[in-house]
C-alpha cells in the first residue's frame, strides 16, 4: 500500500532523531543519512497502519540496520589506510541531536564517539539509547531482542569502559574560544615553549587522513613531541598550499560540542583539529582531514558563509 501524505509526514518528523540515533551509533554522518533512509524504505515497504508505535518500530529497524553496520564496518576498518576517526560535526548542525542534559552532551562529544569505537555493536547501542535518548532498558530490550536484565548489564559495562577514557575533567563552555585563540597563538609563534605550557603532560595526538591525505595517523604522545610536531604542522610552506589547493584560514568553532580549529580554503574545509581540554591543559588533538569527513561540514560552513567564527590565522 502506497504511503500517504501523513505517512511520510509521519516520518519526516522522525528524521532529525532518527539521524542523531545514527550518528551516534555510526561515527559518520554519510553513513547515519544511508541508514535513516533505508528505514524509510522499510517504512515505505509496510503496512505503517498495522504499526501501533510507530516511533519504537522505526527506532528498532534502524537500531538493527546500525548494528549491521557495525560488524561491517569492523571488517573495513581493519584495511583502513590510517587510524579512522569519527566525522566531526559543527555547532548547529542538527545530527547533534539532544542536548538538554550533561548525558546527551557527552555522549556525542568527539572523545567519547572515539572511545566508543572500542565497544561491541550491542554495548554501544544499549549505551547510546539509553545515556543519549533515555530509552528505558524495557524498551532496549525489545529493540535488540535481549533480556532487560542483559540490557543493564550491558549499559553498566558499557559505561565503565567510557568512563575509564574519559577526560579527566571538563572546562566551561564560555571558555573555549579563549582557549583556540590562546592555543592558535602559541601554535603559529614558531616557537615550542608557549605550545608546552599549554598541553598536559601525557597529551595525545592522532589524525585521520584516510589515504587521501597526509596525516600521522599513528597515535604519539608526551608535550614535546606533540609541541615539536605542531609547531612544524602550522609552520607556513608552500607544500602544505599545494596539498590543500591554497592558503587556509583557521577559525575557531566548536565540534560535537567542544573546541575545535576549522582549516577552510575558500568555502572548503579542509580540516578539523578537535581538542579534548582538561583543567590541566590541551589533553588530545584528534585531525580530521579525510576529505569524505568534510563533506557535511564544508557544506554548513558554506551555507552559515563563516558566521560567528573569526578568522584566527591564515597562511
Amino acid at each position: 500500500m502506497p504511503l500517504t501524505v501523513n505517512d511520510v509526514e509521519r516520518f519526516e518528523a522522525s528524521r532529525p532523531r532518527l539521524e542523531a540515533i545514527a550518528y551516534r551509533l555510526l561515527g559518520s554522518a554519510s553513513e547515519a543519512e544511508d541508514a535513516v533512509q533505508d528505514t524509510f524504505l522499510r517504512w515505505q515497504a509496510t503496512d505503517v497502519d498495522r504499526i501501533e508505535v510507530p516511533e519504537a518500530w522505526l527506532t528498532k529497524v534502524l537500531t538493527n540496520l546500525c548494528l549491521t553496520q557495525l560488524t561491517s564496518a569492523r571488517a573495513r576498518r581493519e584495511t583502513y589506510v590510517g587510524q579512522w576517526l569519527p566525522e566531526p560535526l559543527l555547532a548547529g548542525d542538527s545530527m547533534l541531536g539532544p542536548a538538554d542534559t550533561a548525558e546527551q552532551r557527552e555522549s556525542v562529544s568527539y572523545a567519547v564517539l572515539t572511545l566508543m569505537e572500542r565497544l561491541s555493536p550491542n554495548e554501544r547501542a544499549v549505551y547510546v539509547l539509553r545515556e543519549a535518548f533515555g530509552h528505558p532498558h524495557r524498551e532496549i530490550a525489545e529493540i535488540l531482542d535481549i533480556g532487560e536484565a542483559a540490557s543493564q548489564q550491558i549499559f553498566h559495562r558499557a559505561k565503565k569502559h567510557i568512563a575509564e577514557g574519559k577526560p579527566r575533567s571538563e572546562v566551561d563552555e564560555a571558555a573555549t574560544r579563549r582557549i583556540v585563540e590562546e592555543f592558535l597563538a602559541a601554535a603559529t609563534s614558531g616557537r615550542t615553549e608557549p605550545l608546552v605550557r599549554l598541553l598536559t603532560e601525557d597529551v595525545v595526538s592522532i589524525g585521520d587522513g584516510g589515504g587521501k591525505v597526509p596525516a600521522r595517523a599513528k597515535a604519539f604522545g608526551g608535550a614535546l613531541q606533540v609541541a615539536k610536531f605542531l609547531r612544524g604542522l602550522f609552520k607556513p610552506s608552500e607544500v602544505k598550499r599545494t596539498m590543500t589547493g591554497g592558503s587556509p584560514g583557521l577559525y575557531a568553532t566548536t565540534a560535537n560540542g567542544a573546541p575545535a580549529v576549522l582549516a577552510v580554503v575558500g568555502d572548503r574545509v579542509v580540516g578539523i583539529m578537535c581538542l579534548e581540554i582538561t583543567d590541566e591543559g590541551i589533553a588530545a588533538f584528534r585531525n580530521q582531514v579525510n576529505p569524505d569527513k568534510l563533506e557535511r561540514a564544508t557544506r554548513q560552513w558554506a551555507a552559515a558563509d563563516g558566521h560567528g567564527a573569526p578568522l584566527l590565522y591564515a597562511f
